[in-house]
């Protein structure tokens, strides 16, 4: 099994970093630019390996031999990718075997195919029902009212909210449920708005009118999911001033939410023309609650953060990480107890809703060896660490290429030792 060893021979914190492009944007503009059938400019496209292959399978779906009977689709680890691709196709003509990883096959779709089929769409579950993978046979759809439960994916409802202006007599969603995630429908509606849908959207009811997208050439900006790992390393820095290019404060990113959550912490965020600049200031903090039913994404940075500086943190909200790339909160609860830190779990059923660690002054061996379970926001939320145990060793390092693969490039750029 490959690994790196990480090390930071001092305690600051000090550069400039050009943070990736947001790989939620970039997928969506994708589809959109698919559903519109025309070839608009999409800038600062991102270059994670989810975006990589939903343009991949784009291109072979709109672009290449597709007239044999069945065509087969392999949406590997990319939960976004497989959700987005099972409305599209729906409503594309031909047919499609839609599939991916044995984690995928794990991952549960039967909300959004059922939602589908009420709206007159063929999907076939070819293995547990319930579960990729599909069989889609495309088709013109009609149902123009429908209700999705929103408890358990946001990506759900996004999928479906895509393909609705393409639908004759367009689409209303209700949406039943806590629903999570909702910053993601959010961005999802603005940039159709963006591109003339017709959107109109209440607390529990969306309805967008039917009419084709309208090209326009766009640029993404950079991704506030990515800049979580280096706000938890600016927290166990000694001297922090450091620059994160490309975020705006008028973002479409809900994970714009970071700089509220880490004053929490003692950082400091200045937005300047080309970004942001952390700084610190020193600050006690006994404990820490949040609730982040609404950012799943930077969870895992914020669970890591109160670990590292022994305070107790309570999570709540974190049910939808167990079925993510890995169970996040089920790998997150092994490796931080690797430091000491005894964490406990709330369940309402088989979902855990809630984490909490209790404050422990934490142990930091050198050496330490994190597993990072096949994720790579396990990955990049563990290596921080690193200022704090002298050097670290990650398993599977590799797996930052899902939504940031510069990511080890710029820890060396700011002065880390990666081997």
């Amino acid at each position: 099994m490959k690994s790196i060893v990480i090390s930071k021979p001092d305690k600051n914190l000090k550069g400039s970093i050009m943070l990736p492009a947001s790989k939620s944007i970039s997928n969506r503009l994708l589809m959109i630019r698919a559903l519109s059938g025309e070839d608009f400019t999409i800038g600062n496209l991102s270059e994670a390996e989810d975006t990589l292959l939903l343009q991949k399978l784009l291109e072979t779906v709109l672009h290449g031999n597709t007239r044999k009977k069945v065509v087969e689709l392999d949406a590997a680890n990319a939960g976004t990718v497989m959700r987005f691709l099972t409305s599209f196709l729906a409503i594309l003509p031909g047919k499609w075997v839609l599939t991916g990883s044995e984690r995928m096959k794990q991952r549960p779709i039967g909300i959004l195919a059922d939602a589908l089929k009420h709206l007159g769409a063929s999907i076939d579950f070819l293995a547990k029902p319930g579960y990729p993978p599909l069989l889609i046979s495309g088709s013109k759809l009609h149902g123009r009212e429908l209700t999705i439960d929103t408890a358990v994916s946001s990506q759900f409802t996004t999928a479906l909210l895509l393909i609705a202006p393409c639908l004759p007599e367009g689409l209303i969603l209700h949406l039943k449920g806590s629903s999570v995630s909702l910053p993601y429908v959010d961005m999802t509606i603005r940039l159709m708005q963006q591109f003339g849908s017709k959107v109109k959207q209440g607390k529990t009811r969306i309805h967008v009118r039917p009419g084709p997208y309208v090209p326009c050439n766009i640029a993404v900006e950079s991704d506030w999911s990515a800049a979580a790992f280096w706000y938890e390393a600016a927290v166990f820095a000694d001297e922090v001033d450091l620059e994160l290019r490309g975020l705006t404060l008028k973002s479409l990113q809900g994970d714009a939410i970071l700089p509220v959550i880490y004053q929490n912490f003692g950082i400091r965020t200045e937005f300047t023309e080309s970004g942001i600049r952390l700084t610190k200031t020193v600050k006690k903090i006994d404990g820490f609650y949040f609730d982040f039913t609404d950012f799943p994404d930077i969870a895992q940075s914020v669970i890591a953060t109160c670990a590292g500086i022994g305070i107790r943190g309570r999570f709540e909200g974190v049910q939808s990480l167990q079925i993510k790339e890995t169970d996040r909160l089920r790998a997150m609860k092994n490796e931080i107890e690797k430091l000491g830190i005894h964490v406990k779990s709330s369940r309402e059923g088989d979902l855990i809703t809630a984490l909490e660690i209790e404050p422990t002054k934490p142990s930091f061996p050198q050496g330490l060896t994190f597993d990072t379970y096949g994720d790579h926001r396990t990955a990049m939320s563990l290596a921080p660490f690193a200022f704090k145990t002298g050097s670290l060793r990650i398993l599977n390092p590799e797996v930052v290429v899902k939504s940031y693969p510069r990511f080890w490039e710029h820890l060396k750029s700011v002065g880390f030792e990666i081997h």
